[in-house]
């Protein structure tokens, strides 16, 4: 089979219910950026990226509510569409940390050791666009399919 006929597995019941909470979530989390969480999303921007804070947080937002529109709807790539939402939780994560290094209070936040806490869930949050979105599955049949 060539690669571009790779077929995605279904999804287990589990999967799907997770996909659909973590897609409504970054729906949600993208509106914030782009209204009433605007303020505080601008505390997890780190002092050398090389635009604005709020420009980053709408760009940021835009692209929150792209994703998890994808998640929830656009099954012939929800695999791929999994690896980009993993790869922007792994593009953001050094906001987590300027956050925490900064001591920067946002979104109940307010001290050290919930800040070092919160840099704990940005794997999860990987592994759970990976594994809910049928990603890690469409990983392991593409490189048998390769071998």
């Amino acid at each position: 089979m060539a690669k571009n006929h790779i077929i995605p597995q279904p999804t287990t019941p589990l999967q799907k219910g997770a996909r659909i909470v973590l897609g409504l979530f970054m729906v949600l989390a993208g509106i914030g950026h782009l209204t009433f969480q605007r303020k505080e999303f601008q505390a997890q921007v780190p002092n050398w990226v090389p635009i604005d804070r709020d420009t980053t947080v709408l760009l940021s937002g835009v692209a929150e509510i792209a994703l998890g529109l994808s998640l929830l709807f656009y099954r012939k790539q929800r695999p791929k569409v999994g690896i980009a939402l993993a790869l922007f939780f792994i593009a953001v994560f050094p906001g987590n940390i300027a956050q925490y290094l900064n001591h920067r209070n946002a979104f109940g936040l307010n001290t050290d050791s919930a800040r070092f806490a919160r840099l704990f869930f940005q794997p999860v949050l990987i592994v759970w666009a990976l594994w809910s979105s049928g990603a890690i599955s469409f990983i392991k049949n593409r490189r048998q399919v390769e071998a």
